[in-house]
């Protein structure tokens, strides 16, 4: 996600250890659904790194307005998708969403109803988010995953020039990301790399 201004001064307490720790700014919603995303970033790639197996429930941790949520739920229908974010306004956008086009396998979901979650979900989605996690919401994200589930780490690439996305000072290179999540106790599997973007595949 793009994100609000940087002001160090101006810290969330909740973001301890985030390399960009303010919210991402939900005025600028309509950013995150920009279908040039999915040139970039295609679904179908997407799914190929998860590999959700059939039935098995999806966390799309920070869905924002749902956009990946919404294209992956068409794609699989056979999944239920949780599309979870902090902020109760892009919820609410995506609940608009799902009014006009309504899709039973999506369900959005608040941090509030996180720990009935805890260690049943099979795949984890994180597209855009990993600058801006805490240490505590890794933790969060970490104990979502059942023993043998699996998380996608999808995020902006400091190495590379772009035209979308934060300053390359408020991203990751993805050797600092693989170093910043094997710290969170996550085992690295698989990288890919993206025009704009990385994506580190990771288990428990």
């Amino acid at each position: 996600m793009i994100p609000e201004r940087h002001d160090r001064q101006h810290r969330h307490h909740d973001r301890e250890g985030a390399k960009q720790p303010q919210r991402f700014n939900f005025e600028r919603a309509a950013r995150l659904d920009d279908p040039a995303r999915f040139a970039y970033l295609p679904v179908a790639d997407v799914v190929a790194l998860l590999d959700p197996p059939n039935g098995s429930t999806l966390a799309d941790f920070g869905t924002g307005t749902g956009t990946y949520a919404i294209e992956i739920a068409r794609l699989r229908p056979d999944l239920r998708i949780v599309a979870i974010d902090e902020q109760p306004e892009m919820l609410d956008l995506l609940r608009d969403k799902l009014k006009k086009e309504p899709l039973a396998n999506v369900q959005p979901m608040g941090n509030d109803a996180l720990p009935a979650l805890h260690g049943s979900v099979e795949r984890v989605l994180a597209i855009n988010v990993l600058h801006e996690l805490g240490d505590a919401a890794l933790s969060e994200l970490h104990r979502l995953l059942r023993k043998d589930g699996k998380v996608v780490f999808v995020d902006w690439n400091a190495e590379v020039d772009r035209p979308v996305g934060p300053p390359r000072e408020h991203v990751y290179a993805p050797n600092e990301a693989r170093s910043r999540l094997e710290a969170a106790h996550f085992r690295i599997n698989a990288q890919r790399l993206f025009p704009y973007q990385y994506a580190l595949v990771a288990r428990r």
